[in-house]
């Protein structure tokens, strides 16, 4: 009987962001492809590091064992790589015990033809090109960022977001942009009761509340899942979000309305497996306390 990926969370990882490649990156960018082949062959039996992100992945495929026979969750390697030079990647799945079985390795060639092909619900990669063409295509994606020393690996599940241009979408954050502060807080207030549209990552949020309001560990208690709204937004601009995530029937566990302040003391409070925000400055602050991934802005490419 043929496998169905419909209906699972399927998260898609470079293998550079599953693990630590970044020696073999430089040799790629300064010695080439044939010098990268040879090293990787030469060191294939040589188990890899954890990458950026690696606690994620590992942490969401715990959950395929609070029901057994019902899978929830899938991984599949989305990697430019050969066949050839991905042994490494594979020897490295099994060292760990990663439940990962499933591979797209495009030998070069671009890999967001194949984000559709495997459904995948969220993409990760280090290569930002990638990221922004997964981002065009509709796919929730991410740019990851260095792991921090000391990173948390805790049991329960903890991914935390930003709110506009990645939950919802750039809408208000374009008003804010263009015309400043006092513009946007009258917009919020004229659309408070007006849901915002949905952005990159709301299929996402949408689909890890269905698996907290679904499922249960074998005891009967909550879903081991919690999820965090950490946004830049305050009173008066607050009551537009509460209303959206109420009209999309979503509860997230913890919310912050930072008014500004910088969100890392928060961040490192919560301790998620990722965190996921839009703007490369606030990501290099949290980057430096918790596992950070920055959303792009979708492009028109008609433009």
């Amino acid at each position: 009987m043929a496998f169905s990926l419909d209906h699972l969370l399927v998260i898609g990882i470079s293998s550079r962001a599953l693990f630590d490649l970044e020696a073999e990156e430089t040799i790629f960018q300064n010695q080439g492809l044939d010098a990268y082949r040879q090293h990787q062959l030469e060191n294939e039996n040589a188990v890899l590091k954890p990458g950026a992100g690696y606690s994620l992945v590992k942490a969401l495929l715990k959950l395929n064992s609070l029901t057994p026979g019902h899978r929830l969750v899938e991984v599949v390697i989305m990697s430019r790589n050969s066949s050839e030079t991905s042994l490494r990647i594979f020897n490295s799945i099994e060292h760990y015990g990663l439940d990962i079985s499933r591979a797209a390795l495009s030998g070069g060639a671009p890999l967001t033809p194949y984000l559709q092909a495997f459904n995948i619900s969220l993409f990760l990669s280090l290569h930002e090109d990638d990221v922004q063409a997964a981002i065009n295509s509709g796919v929730a994606s991410a740019l990851l960022y260095q792991l921090p020393e000391n990173a948390a690996d805790l049991e329960q599940i903890r991914i935390a977001f930003d709110g506009d241009a990645v939950i919802f979408s750039d809408e208000s954050e374009r008003i804010y942009q263009e015309q400043g502060i006092e513009a946007f807080e009258a917009h919020e207030r004229a659309n408070a009761k007006q849901p915002l549209p949905a952005g990159p990552f709301a299929r996402l949020l949408v689909a890890l509340s269905y698996l907290q309001n679904n499922f249960k560990t074998p005891d009967g208690r909550a879903f081991p899942l919690r999820t965090a709204l950490v946004t830049a937004r305050s009173s008066p601009a607050h009551e537009r979000v509460i209303r959206t995530l109420r009209a999309w029937n979503i509860a997230i566990d913890e919310t912050f309305f930072m008014g500004g302040v910088n969100k890392s003391a928060v961040l490192a409070a919560f301790q998620p497996h990722m965190f996921f925000d839009d703007q490369h400055g606030h990501c290099i602050k949290a980057a430096s306390v918790v596992p950070t991934g920055r959303v792009p802005i979708k492009q028109d490419l008609a433009q």
